[in-house]
């Protein structure tokens, strides 16, 4: 479904993404692990068409889309979950899920996929007409991925949605993951958290310093002692 061959971004001066090349199989969930500042959020934001690389192919779905912008990538079926929520606080949580169909036509269609999220995620029908910015830290990550959905998404680009939640609401934010691969949906996860990967995703690649310095089988990331303290500080 995605190739990313030799991807170099660039910011200024700076060189944060060096001869990056993965592949993402159709249905599948893949974890992109590494230290802070390696790069992961800045692939994501590439991919996504929030960040334009310097150089290297990017094909999705046998086309290229390399630089391509962000409204283009959604329509076409590429969404990102960011990095910290980013959820409207000030509107309720329906119109946040409401927002992310703002692509779509079909009132039908996106009224039956709203009723999804909610059974995905039943903290957010309780809580349909509550401020967002009301939301816990694990129900507003419940909400953000929830927005994605609602655009239909054929490859969900999520960024750290584990971290700062509370064990119980990673063991959600993991169930909701395998339901969504079930489901058919593909996942590139980006995670710091190791059994989260490794619970949920195929493969995985770790970054250091921008480059993908290991690739292999997530669950064996956790029996990788040299893997998890030369690339991941563990």
């Amino acid at each position: 479904m995605l190739h990313v061959q030799h991807l170099s971004v660039w910011y200024d001066v700076t060189e944060v993404l060096r001869d990056v090349s993965f592949s993402v199989n159709e249905r599948s969930v893949v974890a992109l692990l590494g230290g802070n500042g390696s790069g992961k959020s800045t692939l994501l934001n590439a991919l996504s068409g929030l960040v334009a690389p310097r150089s290297g192919s990017v094909r999705y779905l046998g086309e290229e889309t390399a630089g391509l912008g962000a409204h283009v990538m959604v329509r076409r079926g590429i969404v990102q979950v960011p990095q910290g929520r980013e959820i409207f606080a000030d509107m309720s949580v329906g119109d946040n899920l409401e927002l992310g169909a703002a692509s779509r036509s079909n009132l039908k269609e996106i009224r039956k996929d709203m009723v999804e999220v909610f059974d995905l995620f039943p903290a957010l029908r309780e809580r349909r007409t509550r401020r967002a910015g009301s939301l816990s830290g694990g129900e507003q990550t419940q909400l953000s991925i929830g927005r994605a959905l609602m655009s239909r998404a054929k490859l969900l680009l999520m960024d750290e949605p584990s971290v700062g939640l509370a064990p119980r609401m990673v063991d959600v934010v993991v169930d909701a993951i395998l339901r969504l691969r079930d489901r058919g949906l593909t996942i590139l996860l980006v995670e710091q958290n190791v059994g989260v990967a490794a619970a949920v995703a195929e493969e995985a690649h770790v970054l250091k310093d921008g480059v993908i310095a290991y690739a292999g089988r997530a669950k064996d990331l956790i029996n990788n002692p040299e893997v998890l303290a030369s690339y991941l500080g563990r």
